[in-house]
């Protein structure tokens, strides 16, 4: 028997040959389209009807693509969120859903971390400055004893967490879910409720799962709370933040920055606000960079498509 895969995920469409062998070792025939990203719902709706497996990234897998994915049986996702695959709609069809869970801790904390350097150092702005002639010194703020609020202490979160500790940084945390005791008294974390760390952080960082409960967790009301001098950081999801609110905080100076690696639209639109605030620094969903992760996740990826495959026959 032969399976028919649909190769969406955008970071391992450039290699997928180097797993041919692979590949055809398991029956497997790939089909790779065009992506810019992820594909929308009616995009997906015109390859989907004969498939048998996907390997996918934030494609838009809705109750209308599953629905009309009559062979589907198998989604391995690139990546550890899996947000945009309607997992009640994929289990109630039988169709089994795969991740990577824990897969870009190390490189999304580290931005993290880069980001609150960039902005208590000034670094972007004291480099475009010079290499537009200018010889002005900004001021800048060191991070031993500034307070840094992380909303989401899951794995990302907790990374980010233990480095922040390394510079002497007073933590908040707030989450959903139970955090272990020992790791709250192991790096002197206070839980706090939202709105009280919103108003206590000088960065506060977004590393939590989109949900319906997360959507449009920071809004209006809640950056109003933030302190004229703090930051923003998203490096999670961009729906997690109402983007049309942060333009406003930012363009009127009611917090001083924010970092964003996704975006409500991605890729972001051409004429996006956030592209003209210079107090916004902005990357194209490029938080998970690492080579060498990108290599084990498009290995664990394709095993997982081949395992759930191999579990349908």
């Amino acid at each position: 028997m032969r399976w028919k895969v649909l190769v969406t995920a955008p970071y391992i469409q450039p290699v997928i040959d180097r797993f041919r062998d692979i590949l055809v070792e398991n029956h497997i025939d790939i089909i790779v389209p065009p992506v810019n990203e992820r594909l929308a719902e009616t995009e997906l709706l015109t390859w989907v009807e004969d498939i048998d497996g996907v390997i996918c990234g934030d494609d838009q897998f809705t109750k209308k693509v599953l629905s009309a994915a009559k062979r589907l049986k198998v989604i391995s996702k690139w990546g550890t969120g899996i947000d945009s695959i309607d997992k009640e709609e994929a289990e109630k069809l039988g169709i089994v859903v795969y991740n990577t869970p824990n897969a870009f801790t190390d490189p999304v904390a580290d931005t993290v971390l880069g980001y609150i350097l960039s902005f208590s150092r000034q670094i972007p702005w004291t480099d475009s400055e010079m290499r537009a002639g200018k010889w002005e010194k900004r001021t800048c703020t060191t991070l031993r004893n500034k307070t840094l609020g992380v909303v989401g202490v899951g794995n990302i979160g907790k990374a980010v967490i233990r480095r922040a500790i390394g510079f002497g940084m007073r933590i908040l945390g707030n989450d959903i879910r139970e955090i272990s005791r020992n790791f709250l008294k192991d790096t002197g974390t206070t839980l706090l409720e939202l709105d009280e760390l919103l108003g206590e952080s000088d960065f506060v960082s977004i590393n939590c799962d989109l949900n319906p409960s997360s959507h449009h967790l920071i809004d209006k009301r809640e950056l109003n709370l933030m302190k004229p001098t703090a930051y923003l950081i998203n490096t999670a999801r961009g729906p997690i933040v109402d983007e049309e609110a942060l333009i406003g905080a930012l363009d009127n100076r009611l917090i001083a920055g924010a970092a964003l690696d996704v975006f409500e639209a991605e890729p972001l639109p051409k004429n996006s606000p956030l592209r003209q605030l210079e107090n916004c620094l902005l990357s194209p969903h490029n938080a998970n960079s690492s080579p060498e992760i990108w290599e084990r996740m498009h290995k664990n990826t394709i095993q997982n498509l081949i395992d759930g495959l191999q579990s349908k026959r």
